[in-house]
């Protein structure tokens, strides 16, 4: 008798959590992960799955930022180093930098037509549009930039937050010349 109750409060507890994650998911609009010191929020519906980075096959001729081709799940990716991509540093192999076990590659979103995942050193959560404010901070927002770069948040703990918009990185003529 007692096993059928124990059985009973654990459906519950897991029927509460499942609905609690459903809810969490359909309110959360970005993926929040870190590189090169700076934290950038990448957009739900524009990110896929996330894997460890294990290792990449370096392709000869390519930008420093194109760490080369992995496959992922039987399908062959592009790998790119984030950080240095945007230029806040020189690419590396991560392990190197004992980056290694945070590391993660983000894959693209299939519907964005692109085989490639982004390298980033650490993942940082989800983040919904409660959780963030327009970051008040002096930087021109109307300066200069590309237009996969979005809006300057801030959280409750007064850290600021880049926006990415992977679909517009996707089309971005520097980021599809991987040619060196």
């Amino acid at each position: 008798m007692a096993n059928k109750e124990a059985l009973r409060e654990l459906q519950s507890r897991l029927a509460e959590r499942l609905q609690a994650a459903r809810t969490e998911a359909r309110t959360a609009s970005w993926l929040a992960v870190e590189s090169a010191g700076r934290r950038f929020l990448l957009p739900l519906q524009d990110a896929g799955e996330i894997f460890p980075f294990s290792s990449c096959v370096s392709v000869p001729h390519t930008s420093p930022w194109f760490l080369g081709v992995a496959n992922l799940r039987g399908g062959l990716h592009g790998v790119v180093d984030l950080a240095a991509f945007l230029g806040l540093k020189a690419a590396s192999v991560p392990g190197a930098d004992g980056l290694r076990e945070q590391a993660r590659l983000i894959a693209l979103n299939p519907s964005l037509d692109i085989n490639c995942a982004l390298l980033v050193e650490r993942l940082a959560g989800l983040r919904s549009r409660d959780q963030l404010q327009p970051a008040d901070d002096g930087v021109d927002e109307r300066a200069a930039r590309p237009g996969f770069v979005g809006k300057r948040l801030r959280d409750a703990q007064g850290r600021v937050w880049q926006e990415l918009h992977l679909a517009a990185l996707a089309r971005d003529e520097a980021f599809l010349r991987i040619v060196g």
